[in-house]
């Protein structure tokens, strides 16, 4: 049996992999494993709970709270709001714990739960086993005055977030039109506001969540309503949320897609000219294009890679001191502003550079070019010999050979999914794709089940 964590917490479809009583189990075991670091010495624990607004987040968050109570935990349900404010109330709220039920950009059917220690960080990879190895075993449960309560947030905890949000820019959206696609997820009432609030005018479109529709052919992972629509409304750039307003995407004034490798290297330029880009280094995972690093290179920028997962990014982060990073998918993080990738709060800077400067989107995202990337996802294969056949270490290395320092490849397990992900970048999109066909055909069939 595998790790029950992924790279962001525990995740599957929602009442068969996660279910009420795993859920109910894991926040227990969290709550054990937390104690038992020393994390709930001499007060009363808390824990801040939020969801986004899938239709399995009900039970679920439910379950969670009743588990929290249960070990002793007071609890704050603050409802539906992006994990990012879940994060940043963790830490504004003093509390010891912070979960999410929420599987981000998947389909309604999943959902997940990952959790957030003091300050609102993210567990690292020892205390999640630590709690997966705790789970269901015996415990002597509080009774009477020693079992947790729960509170239900009135909406002041989606306030704080916002005006959090909206203190950290320094120019204000005034005369800008933005479209937000909301993905009809955490961020539909939340996003939107706190762009208002910084003074854009602000078309919305997927901001009207029933808990069945979240990311339904919406949000950052397809993004084709919003290209049509900020087009179609003369916005200045769109911006585009996933289901728990994790990570944003953008589109310029004509519609094209505007990455996350794009907008850190934006946000990069603009935290180096301002003199708060620490180090003058961005921290990016091996997936960013080596476009990126060309460009950052060429502003005197350094880029430090890590493993994909925004989690790792931030400890790199954490470890060396540094104020930015992110993954192409659209996670970017802000040290100074936030934990954890944060869409709304990207948008609200990205935004921001383009009325500090006057300049387009597309100008500013110019300084990245991109170079012609293929992703390949191959299913059904065995993931865990990805790193240690011969015959395939080979074909990438031959792959690698003939790219030379135009391109370059990665092979990746996925961490969520069973599958392999075969990624090639090269000097033309013909090359790649003929070059990531062959190394999938390759992960075929050396390591078919």
């Amino acid at each position: 049996m595998g790790r029950l964590f992924g790279t962001d917490g525990v995740r599957g479809v929602a009442n068969r992999d996660l279910t009420a009583e795993l859920a109910l189990d894991l926040s227990v075991a969290a709550a054990h494993v937390l104690a038992t670091l020393g994390a709930f010495e001499d007060h009363r624990p808390r824990a801040v709970i939020g969801r986004d607004p899938r239709a399995s987040g009900e039970f679920l968050s439910a379950a969670t709270i009743a588990g929290l109570a249960s070990a002793g935990v007071d609890v704050i349900n603050v409802g539906v709001l992006p994990t990012p404010a879940v994060a940043y109330l963790t830490g504004k709220l003093d509390a010891d714990l912070g979960v999410v039920l929420s599987a981000s950009h998947n389909a309604m059917p999943d959902n997940g739960i990952k959790f957030f220690t003091r300050g609102g960080v993210k567990l690292d990879d020892a205390v999640e086993d630590a709690i997966e190895a705790r789970l269901r075993e015996p415990w002597d449960r509080p009774t009477g005055a020693a079992v947790g309560r729960v509170k239900m947030d009135t909406g002041r905890a989606g306030d704080e977030y916002v005006e959090h949000l909206v203190a950290s820019i320094s120019t204000p959206l005034d005369g800008l039109r933005i479209a937000v696609d909301c993905a009809n997820g955490a961020a539909s009432e939340v996003g939107p506001q706190a762009l208002r609030e910084a003074g854009a005018d602000v078309v919305v479109i997927n901001g009207s969540p029933d808990g069945r529709n979240i990311n339904e052919q919406c949000g950052s992972t397809h993004p084709e309503q919003l290209q049509a629509v900020t087009v179609a409304s003369g916005a200045d750039l769109g911006v585009a949320f996933d289901g728990d307003a994790d990570r944003c995407l953008a589109v310029d004034h004509t519609g094209a897609l505007v990455d996350g490798d794009q907008i850190m290297g934006v946000l990069a330029v603009a935290m180096r000219d301002a003199g708060t880009l620490a180090q003058d280094t961005l921290v990016a995972t091996v997936m960013s294009n080596l476009g990126l690093k060309l460009a950052m290179t060429a502003h005197g920028i350094r880029m430090l890679e890590t493993g994909v997962g925004d989690r790792y990014v931030l400890e790199a982060m954490r470890a060396g001191g540094y104020g930015l990073g992110g993954e192409q998918s659209g996670h970017v993080i802000m040290a100074a502003h936030a934990t954890t990738g944060d869409g709304v709060l990207t948008a609200l800077q990205l935004a921001s550079r383009v009325a500090a400067t006057g300049q387009k989107l597309s100008e500013l995202a110019g300084i990245v070019q991109r170079l012609p990337q293929v992703l390949v996802n191959v299913p059904g294969v065995d993931k865990s010999r990805s790193a240690s056949d011969d015959a395939l270490l080979a074909a990438v290395a031959d792959a690698e050979a003939a790219l030379g320092s135009t391109g370059r490849v990665l092979l990746r397990p996925s961490g969520t999914e069973p599958l392999v992900r075969v990624m090639v970048e090269a000097a033309s999109e013909d090359d790649a794709q003929r070059i990531a066909g062959e190394l999938a055909g390759v992960v075929r069939d050396r390591l078919a089940l």
